[in-house]
């Protein structure tokens, strides 16, 4: 043990305040003259602005304008659009919804031709599944199924190959799913693309 002496702090260090910003340490952010100021202006431009819950006033011309459109038929409002369309030489543009416009070149093809010749969809996407497999070729098969199923280990893998039929990957290209046929066909394996 040390003696108590040794302990002790210096006078000179004993008498000093503790450790804060005042004596070198970095100050606290938004702190100061310039965070009061900063706010003090934010004060006065928010008072100043104006709010838009003030009713605006229409001149009398434009009320009795809308009271005379609302009193129209429907026939005679389609007459007025007509009629307005001309008189200011707007072009006649059908209102598009937002999702038929990304399908407007689609479209584009006549449709007489559509009817005429049904296509066929082919099928874009497969689902890859393991229905058998040769006793012999266990082993195998199961190091196959763990190369293409995306995080499994050797006993997921093998639990997976015993309780066939398994679907082995879902959603694959047509080029992907032929590549995984033939392998689990080589390593042993009956494989249905579906």
């Amino acid at each position: 043990m040390l003696p108590a002496a040794r302990l002790a702090l210096p006078p000179r260090l004993a008498r000093r305040p503790p450790f804060s910003w005042r004596w070198g340490a970095a100050r606290p952010l938004g702190t100061g003259r310039a965070r009061r100021r900063s706010e003090a202006l934010a004060g006065e431009a928010l008072a100043g602005a104006p709010l838009d819950t003030a009713a605006k006033e229409y001149s009398p011309k434009v009320r009795q304008l809308v009271r005379d459109i609302a009193g129209l038929t429907l026939l005679e409002v389609a007459d007025l659009n007509a009629l307005l369309k001309e008189t200011l030489k707007i072009p006649d543009v059908g209102v598009m919804p937002a999702g038929a416009a990304a399908h407007l070149p689609a479209q584009a093809a006549p449709q007489e031709e559509e009817e005429a010749v049904p296509m066929k969809k082919e099928k874009t996407h497969f689902s890859v599944r393991l229905t058998e497999l040769k006793a012999t070729d266990k082993v195998k098969l199961i190091k196959e199924v763990k190369n293409f199923v995306p995080g499994i280990n050797l006993v997921q893998a093998k639990k997976l190959v015993e309780s066939l039929p398994q679907e082995i990957k879902a959603n694959v290209s047509k080029e992907e799913a032929e590549k995984i046929k033939t392998a689990l066909e080589a390593a042993g394996g009956t494989v249905v693309l579906e």
